[in-house]
């Protein structure tokens, strides 16, 4: 908190306290407030985190008004000691004591603004005089520096308190916590979907302010046209939004303008990434951003838009600005129109094909389902994208508009010439026998592709397709992945079957529905299959003859699983195999060690199947995956659900411990469990953050400081300061220096040599690079912060504090079940977890030995200051600031680390489940006393030229100042908030799975558009 208080009796400073109730106070001065031209009337000025009060001088103490600092445009200076405030009500002239006051007021209402609002530039303007200091430790600079996630949580809070809704704490947690430990740029909205739609609406709200997010993502959440509003202020005003990913969120018709809009009003918009799936934009919306798309200087990287409805004239204006903005041809990476039914099947589509025809640097284009001529597509793509495609759908699409039986020789000149193509799917296709004879002979040709999927599934290829599958597949060796699933060819199988296998480059084979023949010739294809996969030189990892319904002759293929050495993926699914074939399959499992995962399910197993599954799994030690078997779990639950629960429980307890995993990446450990990281979510203790109670400290002593400067007695404590608060601000760096030094940084050491060795050697050496991972350590530490580690800290002294050195133990037997099990790894993942120990235990030794310091050194400048002869006297106290009496050690700072980390706070959506009293939201103030006279009415928005725009439309600010009775001035009405529902995502309950049915896959509904909401 800022010094100036000493000129407030503590009795009311107390009253003060009590009336503002739980708000931790940062400034507290006492000031003369202009109410009528040249009339002034004392006030006691008071600065919370968000807000500037206003009391009246006497005891009890009356609040007569507050004042969002979101509501200050402009602070400037008429005098040294005068401090004008442009609020959205009107001026607020203030006069303060001294220089030092007025100088004070606006940088702590500058220093929380800066903290609001982190990307709006500073908006106070002083008079000459000294500047102020922006050094690390100042306070200033601690407190509006850069925080977790950008300063999201502090921007939110602003935002709460602005528009008068009550703050999540949970939404802080969530960010500070989880979007911090995993390092995740994008704000997904799905995180936040039990908040009802004004708060979402504030955290959406809050991202148009923040740097460290790059993307905005919400699938499969109705979104209301309240949040949706402030999707598009983020978009207008974000300085790093990149990425907006809107899937199935039930966007307004007018969504498409709107946000074309919100790119013009952007100087330098910086979305590359723009996504909106199963939304509603249509010809006008998409002819409304390609006409922004025109104006994007970066273009985009990605482009997104199935199922939206588009047409012919929306096609034509994307076309048009995908050729005449050059930077597209550049940057367009990923391009999706596809399941637009008749998109590409008129005329208008020549100016997209016009652009796929130019060098592009296209990576993935999506055109299924879109009525697109694949003659005419690969014809552009051979003189477009060839060399750099690398993901190509097509599915659902005709070969050829015209009736003719030509194939054009530019197919197989594409597949002869792609270099970098991994994945293309032709399913739903029907592609002519001599079109499939020109992409396989394209393909044997191509000796650059490898691991190549090409999807066939659905294109009725028949006996014409088999016969030519049969004679140009065993000579390409350039396809990996084959789906042939749903070809009717049936049996064909007979022949095509050894043909396959004859292929050795094919490791992936999809065979499901193509199985519609007699007993018999059935059997015959199914020991056609054993045979293939049962050759020694057989390349197939996996096999899916899923929806077959193959019935009781699926025991034939499940009984070649047993000895089969080659495929690790099986998917079994929808074959009505029923328990006799749990039991063999269960059989064949017990002595099979190759697989790694089955899907089984819909194959009316009932509980009995469930058990023998799980008494085999406890013989297999291989397989660590198994597809939810739903359909048949539920059916069976129904008739047995004590049997059924006890075999699923069994097998997914062996499907543990076949698949003991690596633990959590190091990366994820460091930011977990970092003890003295800033943020609110580990803020436990009764003092805070030690590295905040360092901050203010240091800032104390800087303080102190400058104003003993010239003092002659004092030049041994100002030298002592100046070397304490370079080490402080060192230290700010010291844990994630020390982190971040691994036994690479400390040098090469032993352990890999003697890895290969005895057992009992390594044991020795894990000691060895504990020792010099520990100097390491103290080395850094000493470079950084030389006086808190002079004195016995170096090896072979003794720790920090007369502490014993902290030696963590490993655990016994580690080395020889690491060199019999992982070779080393297990080492190293020990060592890390007793780096982080090391590296705590040394960086809260270092901080108390600085704390301690600094107070003994701000003492002794306290006494100084008390001296007649310092340049400004006695230091005025501070009585809101409570930190300096503290006494930490190192033994404080520990159990402050294994408590400060805070259970996460009740869920909004737990609080109505449950029955419990929610948070209310702050209470009104209508009856509170006096306002600012000079003040104009609160507007419930700002105007299209003001600098700042946090607030929501259809959301008032609370009414915080009011005129008292009987005192002349203008009052403040506020429009009244409309009382807004809450649009939420509503599922209906999964249909009940019916056994002896072929299993039938429903998409999702698609949501249709929230209600009409006001614009931005």
């Amino acid at each position: 908190m800022a010094p100036p208080a000493g000129d407030v009796s503590r009795e009311l400073q107390e009253s003060i306290r009590r009336a503002l109730g739980r708000p931790r106070i940062h400034l507290l001065l006492r000031a003369r407030l202009e109410t009528k031209p040249r009339r002034l009337e004392e006030r006691i000025l008071v600065l919370t985190a968000w807000r500037l009060h206003l009391f009246s001088p006497t005891t009890p103490a009356k609040a007569e008004g507050s004042l969002s600092v979101l509501e200050i445009r402009c602070i400037s200076a008429t005098s040294p000691t005068q401090v004008r405030l442009d609020t959205e009500r009107g001026p607020l002239a203030l006069a303060l004591a001294t220089p030092a006051a007025a100088a004070c007021l606006a940088r702590e209402l500058g220093a929380a603004l800066g903290r609001a609002l982190p990307c709006a530039p500073p908006v106070w303007t002083l008079p000459p005089a000294p500047p102020l200091d922006t050094s690390p430790t100042s306070e200033s600079s601690a407190s509006s520096g850069p925080s977790v996630c950008g300063g999201f949580s502090d921007t939110y809070a602003a935002l709460c308190d602005y528009n008068g809704l009550s703050c999540r704490e949970e939404v802080q947690w969530d960010v500070d916590t989880l979007y911090h430990a995993g390092e995740r740029r994008c704000f997904d909205l799905r995180d936040f979907s039990h908040l009802e739609s004004r708060e979402l609406a504030l955290a959406v709200a809050a991202l148009g302010y923040n740097r460290w997010f790059r993307g905005l993502c919400c699938r499969d959440l109705r979104l209301s046209s309240e949040v949706q509003a402030q999707v598009l202020h983020a978009v207008r005003r974000s300085p790093a939004l990149e990425e907006l990913i809107l899937d199935n969120v039930g966007l307004n018709t007018d969504f498409a303008s709107r946000l074309a809009a919100a790119l013009a009003a952007h100087p330098d918009p910086p979305l590359r990434c723009l996504e909106l799936p199963r939304g509603p934009l249509g010809d006008k919306g998409l002819a409304a951003l390609s006409q922004r798309f025109l104006g994007l200087p970066g273009g985009l990287r990605r482009l997104r838009l199935p199922h939206c409805g588009l047409g012919a004239r929306g096609l034509a204006a994307l076309g048009r600005a995908l050729g005449a903005n050059p930077a597209f041809r550049s940057a367009l990476q990923l391009l999706d129109l596809g399941h637009n039914p008749g998109l590409l099947g008129s005329p208008h589509g020549a100016d997209l094909f016009a652009f796929l025809a130019q060098p592009n640097a296209l990576l993935h284009l999506d055109l299924a389902s879109t009525d697109c001529a694949l003659d005419v597509l690969f014809g552009a793509l051979l003189h477009g994208c060839c060399s750099r495609l690398s993901y190509l759908n097509v599915a659902g699409n005709s070969f050829c508009h015209r009736k003719t039986r030509e194939v054009p020789p530019t197919l197989q000149q594409f597949f002869c010439s792609t270099f970098a193509l991994s994945h293309i799917s032709l399913a739903g296709v029907r592609l002519p026998p001599d079109a499939l004879r020109s992409l396989l002979q394209g393909l044997a040709a191509n000796t650059h592709l490898s691991d190549l999927h090409l999807d066939l599934s659905g294109c009725e290829l028949r006996s014409p397709g088999a016969r030519v599958l049969e004679e140009l597949l065993g000579g390409i060796s350039a396809v990996g992945s084959l789906d042939l699933s749903d070809n009717g060819f049936d049996a064909d199988l007979l022949t095509l079957v050894p043909a396959l296998g004859r292929n050795k480059a094919l490791k992936h084979l999809w065979l499901g529905k193509n199985f519609s023949v007699k007993a018999r010739t059935l059997e015959e294809i199914l020991h056609k299959l054993v045979q293939v996969i049962q050759e020694d030189d057989c390349s197939l990892q996996s096999l899916s003859v899923a929806e077959s319904r193959l019935k009781a002759r699926t025991c034939i293929l499940v009984n070649a699983l047993g000895s089969n050495a080659c495929l690790t993926k099986v998917d079994l699914s929808g074959n009505l195999m029923e328990d006799m074939g749990a039991k063999m399959l269960a059989k064949a499992l017990q002595i099979n060690s190759t697989l790694r995962s089955l899907s089984w399910d819909r194959n009316n197993t009932t509980a009995v199947g469930f058990q023998d599954i799980a008494r085999a799994m406890e013989s297999n030690h291989t397989l660590t995956f198994m597809a939810l078997p739903l359909c048949d779990l539920t059916a069976a639950y129904r008739s047995a659900p004590e049997r059924t629960d006890t075999g699923w429980q069994q097998i997914q307890w062996c499907l543990l411990r076949n698949g003991r995993g690596p633990k959590v990446p190091p990366e994820q450990v460091l930011r977990l469990q970092r003890g003295i990281v800033t943020s609110t979510a580990e803020q436990g203790c009764c003092q805070g953050d030690v590295l905040q109670m360092l901050c203010r400290l240091s800032g104390r002593v800087q303080a102190a400081a400058r104003g003993l400067r010239g003092h002659p007695g004092a030049q041994r404590d100002l030298a002592e300061a100046q070397e304490l608060l370079r080490e402080a601000r060192n230290a700010r760096a010291l844990f994630p220096s020390l982190a971040a030094l691994g036994p690479a940084g400390a040098g090469a050491g032993p352990l890999q040599l003697l890895l290969q060795g005895v057992a009992g050697d390594v044991a020795k050496a894990v000691d060895k690079e504990l020792e010099v991972l520990l100097e390491a350590l103290l080395g850094r530490a000493a470079e950084l912060c030389p006086r808190a580690t002079a004195a016995g800290v170096w090896p072979g002294g003794a720790w920090l504090g007369g502490a014993p050195r902290p030696r963590p133990p490993l655990p016994p037997g580690l080395a020889p079940g690491a060199l019999l099990e992982r070779a080393g790894e297990e080492i190293r993942e020990q060592l890390g977890e007793v780096q982080l120990a090391l590296v705590t235990s040394l960086t809260q030794a270092v901080v108390a030995e600085l704390l301690r310091e600094l107070r003994r050194v701000h003492q002794a400048l306290a006494q100084h200051l008390q001296d007649p002869r310092s340049p400004q006297g006695q230091e005025p106290s501070n009585s809101t600031d409570e930190e300096l009496g503290v006494d930490v050690d190192a033994s404080t700072l520990q159990r402050h680390r294994r408590c400060c980390r805070r259970n996460r706070p009740p869920s909004a959506f737990m609080g109505q489940s449950e029955g419990l009293e929610s948070p209310s939201p702050p209470r009104s103030s209508e009856g509170d006393p006096k306002p600012h006279p000079l003040a104009a009415p609160h507007s419930a928005s700002l105007s299209p030229g003001a600098r700042l725009q946090p607030q929501l439309r259809g959301i008032s600010p609370p009414r915080s100042w009011q005129p008292r009775a009987g005192v002349g001035g203008a009052s403040f009405p506020t429009d009244p908030a409309p009382s807004g529902t809450s649009d939420r995502s509503r599922q209906l309950p999964p249909p009940k799975p019916q056994r002896r049915q072929r299993a039938h896959s429903c998409d999702k509904a698609d949501a249709g558009p929230g209600p009409g909401g006001g614009g931005t």
